[in-house]
């Protein structure tokens, strides 16, 4: 069955050019031109990828960006634009873009972070058996797959898109040892920053919300010198 992706861009002849390449490639393409009404698009769940160019009318890339994950739609991102500045690319990332790819670009590069973003929305299943499980479930936390929230001890928490597929990962590979270069290779997929360190940003922000005491972890040590090991027992 293809794989289904939108496209959003006020070039329409780029837009095209675009499509073209993918649907080449045996993926379905719906383009559109405005940020309108791209917000209902995206959370139909028609959807298993968005390319969203920065500067669009009636909302921008960015804003628009923001504005799926504030809703909880956590479809992956990558943002098309000419704007090559760091602080936009590290702005679009912050705001839940989870790759950025700038004009002009190579036609393999686009097809390769394209093919790397939907394997990763595919994933390991974090339960054996085959199938990817409803919910998973471990202490007082509850992790809803299907709706991509986590529930601790009753409570909702704001997780970020990345804190939730680092998470994921982490349950898909429980007992194994997780470098940190790993971990940036399966979350983030390309030198989005320059260190390790911001591995151990969002490892600091997701045991708060779902380790008794933080400062003690239970479910996500820490290997000294080597990376991160989730344990769920």
């Amino acid at each position: 069955m293809p794989r289904t992706i939108l496209r959003l861009d006020d070039d329409r002849e780029l837009c095209d050019l675009v499509g073209e390449l993918l649907r080449g490639e045996g993926f379905e393409v719906d383009a559109h031109h405005t940020g309108a009404g791209a917000v209902d698009l995206a959370a139909s769940g028609a959807y298993e990828l968005v390319i969203l160019d920065v500067m669009l009318p009636g909302m921008s890339g960015l804003a628009l960006c923001k504005r799926l994950r504030d809703e909880g739609i956590m479809t992956p991102v990558i943002m098309l634009t000419a704007k090559a500045e760091e602080n936009d690319k590290v702005l679009g990332l912050e705001l839940g873009a989870d790759d950025y790819v700038t004009k002009p670009f190579g036609v393999r590069e686009l097809l390769a972070r394209v093919r790397a973003h939907l394997r990763r929305e595919e994933g390991g299943t974090p339960a054996a058996g085959g199938g990817k499980p409803a919910r998973y479930e471990f202490g007082n936390i509850v992790v809803d797959f299907k709706r991509r929230e986590v529930y601790k001890a009753g409570a909702v928490q704001e997780l970020t898109n990345r804190e939730f597929r680092l998470l994921y990962v982490g349950l898909a590979n429980v007992g194994e040892l997780l470098t940190r270069d790993r971990l940036l290779n399966d979350i983030w997929g390309y030198d989005a920053y320059p260190t390790t360190r911001t591995v151990d940003n969002h490892i600091f922000r997701l045991r708060k919300h779902i380790e008794p005491d933080p400062d003690n972890p239970r479910y996500i040590k820490t290997i000294r010198g080597a990376g991160y090991l989730f344990e769920t027992e």
